[in-house]
């Protein structure tokens, strides 16, 4: 009987854990705010209050200029994939978003150093706490002490806000639309810590985190949080299950839609923001906002026209499948046909395969928002056949060797069957392929590739 009613205990005890709700754990993390601290004080960066701070202090001498740059040069930043989920529908590992998450993690650096062994080699791993310990106090002078007692006040009003106005429902209301499920033994780690003389704040999340640099007069706790949601509402996409990540991507590709894998490219985005931008937005505000909910316009039009379907799901406590994915592409086609071809959109999801390197920093200066891109700095049947497999815009270069690549592409892509070109004359050539998205072909002679590219986008106008 003793051992029946001790497995009846424990039965009732991990069923309570899991009936709870997620916990939000909110605070201020020094070690992550100096490490963002350094990392944005490097002469590199764009100016910013830290940076402000720092150029007039009487620390920013030589000695502390070289630790600034070799913090730069460690090796601690590596990604890994999942490979067996579809392209583009799960967030890679990176070896910096542990780091920064056992920063928030831990107390000191020496537990910082224990936790973190093995995710990076030791070497890089100590330098980069002994220059965290350098900064510490330096952080301290310039930037905490002058601004904590109203940073304090700040964080203690933002725990109460979270705490009246039940942001772990909003958290959960996610769960249910995305189909996903978290332990709520797992709490969410709220890092905030202050960013003076500032308008705006940062935001970002990772794993089970959420860190922002808030401006020390912040009073627009509304707009800090439907951020903060939207941001994690990232995390609660990429924590969905193998088995619906896969059949969602099987209704995009299945739809007959030919705007379908574009659709599918602005998802993740669309999603975040109608439920954070859109749905949070409205419920803590008591009004929709009738400003715009992101600062691009693909995004921001696509979540707006999304959102009476995602709050329909919401309040019918539905997860999304493939009658959504069908309503969703439905609204793209009816609204948005022409997206497919305005390459401000299309260039946003690039791979890229050039002899050139320094075609890709073209590029990147044309094109500077980009969601997702790969590169390849050489035109042979490998990286050929590694683009095919990613559902994304293509664009292939080709400067040397002229026929031989030419030919090799067009073998490569049974789309390009009965395409004649002239391998001695430069061009530019556009396809949609089977899988819906954009190829670009350019022979290049000796027009620069910024005006090929230029080319290019006129002819899709």
């Amino acid at each position: 009987m003793a051992y029946r009613f001790l497995f009846l205990w424990l039965c009732f005890f991990t069923a309570a854990a899991f009936a709870q709700k997620p916990v939000f754990n909110i605070r201020f993390s020094e070690q992550l705010a100096v490490f963002v601290f350094v990392q944005e004080i490097n002469p590199d960066r764009r100016d910013n209050p830290f940076k402000t701070e720092f150029s007039k202090s009487k620390y920013n001498t030589e000695k502390y200029q070289k630790l600034i740059a070799e913090m730069d040069t460690l090796a601690i930043d590596y990604t890994y994939h999942f490979s067996e989920y579809p392209y583009g529908s799960k967030i890679p590992g990176m070896t910096t978003e542990f780091l920064k998450k056992n920063l928030i993690a831990t107390d000191n650096l020496k537990e910082f150093k224990n936790r973190s062994a093995g995710l990076v080699t030791n070497k890089p791993l100590i330098r980069l706490a002994d220059i965290i310990s350098e900064f510490t106090p330096i952080y301290r002078e310039l930037i905490y002490e002058p601004n904590k007692k109203e940073f304090e006040k700040q964080l203690a009003d933002i725990q109460e806000y979270s705490r009246a106005h039940n942001i772990s429902g909003y958290f959960e209301t996610g769960l249910a639309f995305y189909g996903s499920s978290w332990d709520s033994s797992i709490p969410f780690e709220v890092a905030f810590y202050p960013l003076p003389n500032s308008e705006g704040f940062t935001a970002q999340a990772f794993y089970n985190n959420f860190v922002s640099a808030v401006q020390t007069d912040l009073t627009d706790h509304v707009s800090l949080f439907s951020v903060m949601l939207h941001e994690i509402y990232h995390i609660v996409y990429d924590e969905q299950p193998l088995a619906l990540k896969k059949q969602l991507y099987a209704s995009f590709k299945q739809n007959p839609s030919k705007n379908s894998a574009y659709a599918y490219m602005l998802l993740n985005e669309v999603l975040a923001t109608a439920l954070g931008n859109g749905y949070v937005m409205e419920k803590l505000n008591g009004t929709l906002d009738e400003e715009k909910w992101y600062n691009w316009k693909y995004i921001n039009e696509m979540a707006k026209k999304s959102y009476p379907l995602v709050l329909k799901y919401i309040t019918e406590k539905k997860a999304m499948d493939k009658e959504f994915v069908d309503a969703y592409i439905q609204l793209y086609d009816d609204n948005f046909p022409n997206w497919s071809n305005e390459m401000d959109n299309i260039m946003c999801f690039r791979y890229m395969i050039s002899d050139n390197k320094e075609d890709f920093r073209t590029i990147r200066q044309q094109y500077k928002r980009r969601s997702m891109t790969e590169e390849e700095d050489q035109v042979t049947e490998n990286s050929i056949e590694k683009m095919k497999a990613v559902p994304m815009t293509k664009i292939i270069i080709v400067s040397k060797d002229h026929a031989a690549k030419l030919e090799l592409i067009k073998r490569k892509f049974p789309e390009l069957k009965n395409w004649k070109y002239k391998k001695d004359k430069e061009f530019t050539y556009n396809i949609l392929l089977d899988d819906k998205t954009q190829l670009f072909i350019i022979n290049q002679i000796n027009t620069p590739t910024e005006k090929l590219i230029e080319k290019l986008a006129v002819q899709k106008q």
